[in-house]
């Protein structure tokens, strides 16, 4: 998993917004999820989340056109099962940290969860991670337990977080992150999605 650490540099002022995530996005996503994780994802993770998960949410941010060679700068992946939003994984490329998009992301991602009645949202996040502990508990996370040895490479346990109610986030709250709080997405239509296959990790 991945936030904004205070690293980076990259220019973000031709990037295209945040997105709903497609099957295009396939080979960018793998890139980018290489370049932040001892422990990434494989492509056939990816291709269940982006068309095979009837649950699963992946928002990206694409990259700037003059720089085809960083097709993405971040993405989010979530599930909206019934009552919960349930954070999967969060990844910003490593020149592009320290420049708010974790949060936007993260914003866009509980937007969408609130849209469609999610009551709480749910998470885990390695031990050892303290500034993606911070950040969740800048949107108003609060820790309830652990899980031993969750994590591999290295071995790690999980704290687990939630936002309960939901509520507890409203975008109109969001002045003291820094960022704008109008949600920029919408979720596909169901039409396009097909049966759940799955996993979860993170």
């Amino acid at each position: 998993m991945d936030t904004d650490d205070p690293v980076g540099g990259g220019d973000l002022s031709h990037h295209e917004g945040i997105r709903m995530g497609t099957l295009a996005d396939l080979d960018a996503l793998v890139s980018l999820e290489a370049a932040c994780f001892s422990d990434p994802w494989s492509k056939r993770s990816f291709e269940a989340e982006l068309h095979g998960n009837s649950f699963s949410q992946i928002l990206v941010i694409p990259g700037p056109k003059e720089q085809p060679e960083i097709p993405l700068l971040g993405y989010i992946c979530v599930w909206v099962i019934f009552e919960e939003t349930r954070f999967l994984n969060l990844a910003v490329h490593p020149h592009y940290r320290g420049q708010g998009l974790a949060k936007q992301l993260i914003l866009q991602a509980l937007c969408i969860g609130i849209a469609q009645g999610c009551c709480r949202g749910m998470l885990e996040v390695r031990n050892s991670n303290q500034v993606a502990k911070g950040l969740y508990e800048r949107f108003q996370f609060t820790e309830y337990g652990r899980r031993s040895s969750y994590y591999t490479n290295p071995s790690e346990d999980a704290i687990l977080m939630v936002l309960d109610p939901i509520s507890k986030f409203q975008s109109d709250k969001m002045d003291h992150l820094g960022i704008s709080g109008e949600c920029q997405v919408r979720t596909l239509p169901s039409s396009t999605i097909t049966t759940n296959k799955g996993g979860h990790r993170w």
